[in-house]
């Protein structure tokens, strides 16, 4: 069955919990992050984006985005910064096209929220990962080093220009799923 995706409500905390552990145990994001991200994605002042999708009943993948600057709200003005928090896919979804959707969704809410620009952290080490962000446009800018932890692995700066054309490039290949903590 293809994953629905809809918007990530309190409820879907604890399956989330569950594939951020699977995912990422070392540093995976604790429930009360993840209710701090959800109180500001609701209402006329919402700042944030989550979706998770499900399939057959079970979450099989999730992602966020924050956008900031500019008075914090649509219309604002210019300057708005779109940053991808988190975008996780279940193993077993991997190579399906599910973290291009997920992408594609937290690119649509960059465009609500009117960012002029997205950014994004990925591992170093996550070259699936990178390829899914070149594929949508994304270029590296920079490195912050020793982000993740434990492990001290670097993070790769990642930026997109929403001016430009967002999206994989007509006829590309499926994306494969893809994780990162931003």
């Amino acid at each position: 069955m293809i994953p629905v995706l809809r918007e990530m409500r309190w409820w879907d905390i604890d399956p989330v919990l569950d594939l951020e552990k699977d995912l990422f145990p070392e540093d995976a994001w604790s429930r009360g992050m993840f209710w701090s991200e959800l109180a500001h994605a609701r209402g006329p002042e919402a700042t944030r984006r989550y979706v998770v999708a499900e399939a057959d009943g079970r979450l099989v993948g999730y992602g966020g985005l924050a956008a900031s600057g500019a008075g914090d709200a649509p219309g604002d003005g210019a300057g708005i910064v779109g940053d991808v928090q988190t975008i996780a896919v279940a193993r077993d979804q991997w190579g399906t096209g599910l973290g291009s959707r997920l992408l594609t969704e937290l690119l649509r809410a960059a465009t609500d929220f009117e960012c002029a620009e997205v950014m994004l952290e990925c591992r170093v080490d996550n070259v699936r990962a990178q390829k899914l962000y070149e594929r949508f446009g994304f270029e590296p800018i920079g490195f912050r080093r020793g982000y993740y932890q434990p492990g001290n692995v670097d993070a790769l700066v990642m930026r997109l220009d929403t001016a430009a054309e967002a999206g994989p490039p007509a006829g590309s290949t499926p994306a494969q799923g893809t994780d990162n903590h931003g």
